[in-house]
């Protein structure tokens, strides 16, 4: 997609957000793209995105048009490709250490009591250059607790375990034994967490049913957690003592970094939960003497303090938050204005502090992490102005 193309999307996009009263959120205080403004190109980004793959589809950030991302540009991806589940046919079944084993409609659970939650998040994977792998959508679905309350689960069960209805073949590797099985994707919670008023059991996103991409016709969502936790094509849960160890729980999604402790380097390996605090620069734009640079934050719902911005070797300048997007979970968009840049190539970079006083860990900060989940670095961005 060239610029100008890009662009005159943008441009077109921007006349739905007069649409966003009708989800109970204000109208956007961060226009998309007006006329007149230009983009400013990053050099660090590759002159031609890659194109969507079978099992990927990643979010051009530079196009974002307000709050919600558009069904059809929210980030995807997924190891056992795209089942297709018959919404009519389908049931959701609860299984193991419960009282009363279901077998749920999706008629059955839309008329349980609905919530809506406008909640953003995104891969694990998710990194420079292109942070494409993310996104901000308000779901509409059933608190998870609800349909557990139904099932009753039982005192001993101390995990949850999400099934969705794509599966593969993998070969397990156990010592020097080697075993072919089909597999279901699956994904697990604590106890504690699953029966939380945060898990919710979604069939809709931005008031329309689930794509076949967002895991039609339901699928978990774990407000502030990465995305592999959000199982889509959710077909089944099941209760059990044990804990869970699923090839994309205990193998695939895992993080490992070192720290110093009493003089020593000791290596730890974590599994990927909730998102790391994390912001990142997503355009830039300019308008005669005035350029403004517009970016996203992303992470576990701790309220934000604040966002700075950096140009070149200057101070730390504070940015402006979006106050449509102050929604605990969203994504939260802000704005930096950069009067009169000169001529050249510049670096822009963002950092963000929560209310806990957590600052974004800078590149350096993170050296010892050796695995490339998890990646919420600063991102210096290259910009080239006219």
């Amino acid at each position: 997609m060239t610029m100008e193309h890009m662009r005159r999307n943008i441009l077109k996009g921007g006349l739905a957000v007069a649409g966003l009263s009708a989800f109970g959120l204000p109208e956007w205080t961060l226009p998309a793209l007006a006329q007149g403004d230009t983009l400013v190109p990053f050099t660090d980004l590759p002159a031609t995105l890659p194109a969507p793959s079978a099992d990927r589809r990643t979010f051009d950030i530079r196009t974002i048009e307000g709050p919600l991302t558009p069904k059809d540009s929210f980030f995807t991806t997924q190891h056992y490709g795209h089942p297709d589940v018959d919404p009519a046919a389908f049931r959701l079944t609860v299984t193991g250490l419960v009282d009363k084993p279901l077998s749920l409609s999706l008629d059955d659970l839309r008329r349980m009591r609905a919530t809506e939650l406008v909640a953003g998040f995104e891969c694990s994977g998710n990194r420079r250059p292109l942070q494409g792998l993310s996104g901000n959508g308000r779901w509409t679905g059933v608190p998870l607790r609800a349909v557990l309350d139904q099932a009753g689960v039982k005192a001993q069960a101390r995990e949850i375990v999400f099934f969705g209805a794509d599966h593969g073949d993998e070969e397990v590797e156990f010592r020097t034994q080697k075993f072919k099985v089909n597999q279901q994707f699956g994904r697990s919670l604590p106890r504690d967490r699953a029966l939380s008023s945060e898990p919710l059991l979604v069939y809709a996103m931005n008031g329309e049913p689930l794509t076949k991409h967002q895991g039609s016709p339901l699928r978990l969502l774990m407000p502030g957690w990465y995305g592999v936790a959000n199982v889509k094509w959710l077909s089944e849960i099941h209760a059990q003592e044990d804990q869970y160890l699923g090839k994309y729980q205990a193998r695939w999604y895992r993080t490992l970094k070192g720290e110093m402790i009493g003089g020593e380097m000791k290596w730890t390996e974590a599994a990927i939960t909730s998102m790391q605090l994390k912001s990142f620069i997503a355009r830039v734009s300019r308008n005669g003497a005035t350029a403004r640079v517009l970016g996203v934050v992303l992470n576990d719902g701790t309220a934000i303090k604040g966002v700075e911005v950096k140009i070149d070797d200057g101070p730390w300048q504070p940015a402006t938050m979006d106050k449509a997007t102050s929604d605990k979970y969203s994504w939260k968009l802000f704005t930096y204005t950069w009067n009169n840049p000169t001529p050249g190539e510049h670096t822009l970079v963002s950092r963000v502090t929560d209310a806990t006083g957590l600052v974004q860990p800078t590149e350096k900060d993170l050296e010892n992490k050796k695995t490339f989940l998890e990646d919420n670095s600063q991102y210096p961005r290259k910009v080239m102005i006219a």
